[in-house]
């Protein structure tokens, strides 16, 4: 297995979830806006699926472009709630309305990866877990939010389902990696095939 990739992501589940997994990997931030890219597409009714590769791809790529002949792994997850996309909330008022639209309601969490090499994809994946939450009364739902740092609340979406998160929810189904936003065995799969 090629046992050294750089990792275009700020996310510290997803280079602890590589680490666990004996991949070594370099961060280097892409940079993406990520909201401009969404806006772009989301007026091109791309679904949520869709935007969440195109951003794993774009982040990817960036990377890849000033890194040459290196693996680059790029990776998005979105909340697709009945076709609309919920993005990471930038306020705690924003967090609450977002745990207001999932309360008592089934929605997809879905995690896309991109490896790329000289600015170009060379292979992706994505994978969907569905996630049913609970009902909550509006001061239970703040008392949660009260639980979260606003760095993890900022960084990893309303609910981080290694930790309090994972009460919100009365059935989750899916790989919990997914949810945590790096669907590993499929990367080990394709990385075990690069040696």
């Amino acid at each position: 297995m090629l046992n050294k990739i750089i990792l275009a992501s700020k996310s510290k589940v997803r280079k602890n979830i590589l680490d666990k997994n004996n991949i070594e990997s370099i961060v280097e931030h892409s940079n993406v806006d990520e909201n401009i890219v969404k806006l772009s597409l989301l007026k091109e009714n791309a679904s949520p699926e869709i935007i969440s590769k195109n951003l794993a791809e774009l982040k990817a790529n960036k990377v890849s472009t000033k890194i040459h002949d290196k693996i680059v792994l790029g990776a998005d997850s979105v909340i697709d709630l009945d076709g609309e996309l919920i993005s990471k909330p930038t306020s705690r008022e924003e967090a609450m309305k977002i745990l207001k639209k999932l309360n008592g309601k089934s929605h997809f969490l879905i995690s896309s990866v991109c490896i790329s090499k000289n600015g170009v994809m060379i292979w992706n994946h994505t994978d969907k877990a569905t996630l049913i939450m609970k009902n909550f009364s509006d001061s239970e739902l703040a008392e949660y939010l009260s639980k979260i740092s606003d760095k993890n609340l900022y960084a990893y979406n309303v609910y981080q389902i290694e930790g309090e998160g994972r009460n919100l929810f009365s059935s989750i189904e899916g790989d919990e990696d997914t949810i945590m936003g790096l669907p590993i065995k499929k990367i080990k799969e394709y990385l075990n095939l690069q040696k």
